[in-house]
């Protein structure tokens, strides 16, 4: 890949948009990267170069997003590469989670993403190229470990508008992968970054203690952030990219985990299955 093609990544002050800020920043990529706030951006990734173009907004903000980009439009000329990183965590299981909390965190989480391919779809399609990197999760595509119900939603909803994405912008040049990590050593399991029910109910004790087991793990996670950053930069210079990319041995395993039970499923009720089609 050009060295001078530029990156667009959100949730960029911390976790593996921190690290890909400044893995890029290192290979003489333009990045221009959208936080919340754009002071502690620049303060974590510590540099001016003309290259790094931090920007402040909420992708929960669309007018906020579509203002980022033009002005990244304006400074580097393009868009090259898109990565959609900001999210954040939410423990719990259905009953305990408000209206409010769930709906928060699918506006981050989902509608955040997809304000951001909305603004960004036009560029794209003009230049005739792009690559987008939808970053979901191990959890978004087998949740079977429970405790994390609405976030899990979120995620499979990742893969879903993803999937359909990536036929529908085929035709312009643009690719699209979706990137399921396990657990990595990031902050995500930090106060921070994950979320807990404002009103646990003491029936869901086995929830509670997985949680625990969650956040007593927290720092010795399996997965190196650097690697998944490595990782994902060779991904966007690969001329055939995966459409589905897990990263860590323990996204491996969960993901082999379900396809195993999916396909037992399917052929343990086949005949049922097919039963349904009209004559």
């Amino acid at each position: 890949m050009n060295k001078n093609k530029t990156w667009l990544i959100t949730g960029a002050s911390q976790g593996l948009g921190l690290s890909l800020v400044k893995q890029l920043l290192q290979q003489d990529y333009n990045v221009a990267a959208i936080s919340r706030n754009a002071a502690d951006l620049q303060k974590a990734v510590g540099t001016s170069r003309y290259g790094f173009l931090p920007l402040q907004a909420a992708v929960t903000d669309e007018a906020g997003v579509g203002q980022a980009i033009e002005k990244a439009i304006d400074k580097f000329g393009s868009i090259d590469v898109v990565v959609n990183n900001a999210g954040y965590g939410l423990g719990g299981s259905i009953e305990e989670l408000s209206d409010g909390e769930t709906r928060a965190n699918f506006d981050v989480n989902v509608f955040g993403t997809l304000n951001v391919i909305r603004k960004v779809m036009p560029y794209l399609r003009a230049q005739g190229s792009g690559h987008i990197f939808n970053i979901s999760s191990i959890g978004g595509y087998a949740s079977y470990a429970g405790a994390f119900s609405i976030y899990a939603a979120t995620k499979f909803a990742v893969f879903g508008f993803s999937e359909a994405l990536a036929t529908d912008v085929k035709p312009f040049g643009v690719r699209v992968t979706i990137v399921a990590p396990g657990a990595f050593r990031t902050n995500f399991l930090s106060p921070g970054s994950l979320t807990l029910p404002q009103h646990p109910l003491d029936a869901y004790q086995s929830v509670r203690d997985i949680h625990k087991q969650y956040q007593q793990w927290d720092g010795l996670q399996p997965g190196d952030p650097e690697k998944a950053t490595t990782a994902i930069i060779r991904m966007a210079g690969e001329e055939d990219p995966a459409l589905y990319f897990f990263l860590g041995k323990d996204a491996l395993q969960r993901a082999l985990k379900k396809n195993e039970n999916v396909l037992g499923d399917l052929k343990r009720w086949e005949e049922v299955t097919v039963s349904t089609d009209i004559e």
